[in-house]
């Protein structure tokens, strides 16, 4: 076994939420350095949330050229992005280490590349508790992959062809993490969804994709293009918040013209599991290409301590 440090700081977050408690909870680990990849999947399983996340700290000059270095787990595997663990471990770092920040701006290192993070002074009107930080990631453009038949998709999820969107039609979409984007006609629907975890992964995988991340305009909302609600079904269970997808589903609302460019996007999720979560999101179109994807939301620290190890 390594070396390893006597004990490791660590701090548990709630995130895309301003209440303690809600949101998807995050546990974020420093001082990992001396840690394998083998103790580091431990540690996630040991904290048993969706996600944990690992800060690997270099030298001021490096973090400045290159962002602090990041690596982010499940409990089953190493994960080269997610959403969450993004804006919640750039919150962690800019209410600890201040000299991660560069202005307003934290850019973590991850394994899909470099993803800012900006806290920006206009923030202060999106946070009623003053104990949250609110902070907007900027991820990668999008790649638009595959349409996906809804005749096939709908049964995948447990719902009826009927329930599906004709006008938009369900699409694999990446901003780092793969997802098939599935909209729905009408928000009813959405509680009726119970994704067949066995069938849909082997399909998704043949056509590029990791999970379906479905949505529906909010309830009463069929003429107000900026609020949905959307279900992430995954490993068995249900994620309340999933940034990652949620940049893809800006993305290809965008493409489709199902919302405005540059217009922000309110989210909910997480309703049905007792978890509710904000994420606010907006991208650009240009001609063909969608630019500028951005995904916000709180962040509200709810635990800290250390972690003791042999």
């Amino acid at each position: 076994m390594a070396n390893l440090p006597t004990n490791l700081d660590y701090f548990v977050v709630d995130v895309f939420t301003e209440t303690a408690l809600a949101g998807n909870p995050l546990a974020v680990v420093l001082n990992t350095c001396g840690l394998t990849t083998e103790q580091m999947q431990a540690i996630a399983r040991e904290f048993n949330l969706s996600e944990t996340t690992f800060v690997e700290r270099r030298p001021a000059e490096v973090e400045r050229a290159e962002g602090v270095r990041v690596r982010i787990f499940t409990t089953a595997e190493e994960l080269p992005f997610a959403g969450h663990p993004t804006l919640g471990t750039a919150s962690v770092l800019k209410m600890i280490a201040p000299e991660a920040l560069a202005g307003d701006t934290v850019t973590l290192a991850l394994k899909v590349g470099p993803v800012p993070v900006r806290f920006g002074p206009d923030a202060a009107d999106a946070v009623a508790d003053s104990s949250a930080i609110f902070g907007e990631m900027t991820q990668r453009e999008p790649e638009f992959g595959a349409e996906l038949d809804a005749a096939e998709v709908a049964p995948l999820l447990g719902l009826a062809l009927e329930d599906m969107d004709p006008a938009l039609p369900p699409q694999v979409v990446s901003t780092g993490a793969p997802f098939a984007i599935v909209a729905l006609k009408k928000f009813e629907a959405l509680a009726r969804l119970k994704v067949n975890q066995d069938a849909a992964t082997a399909w998704l995988r043949e056509r590029g994709a990791r999970w379906f991340y479905v949505l529906a305009r909010a309830l009463n909302q069929n003429e107000n293009p900026t609020k949905w609600q959307a279900r992430m079904q995954f490993y068995g269970g249900e994620d309340p918040a999933t940034g990652s997808a949620a940049g893809c589903a800006i993305s290809y609302l965008v493409a489709r013209g199902a919302v405005p460019s540059g217009a922000r996007v309110h989210v909910r999720q997480g309703v049905e599991v007792g978890r509710p979560s904000d994420l606010f999101l907006s991208a650009k179109k240009d001609w063909s290409r969608v630019t500028d994807v951005h995904v916000a939301g709180s962040t509200i620290l709810v635990a800290k301590g250390q972690l003791f190890l042999p």
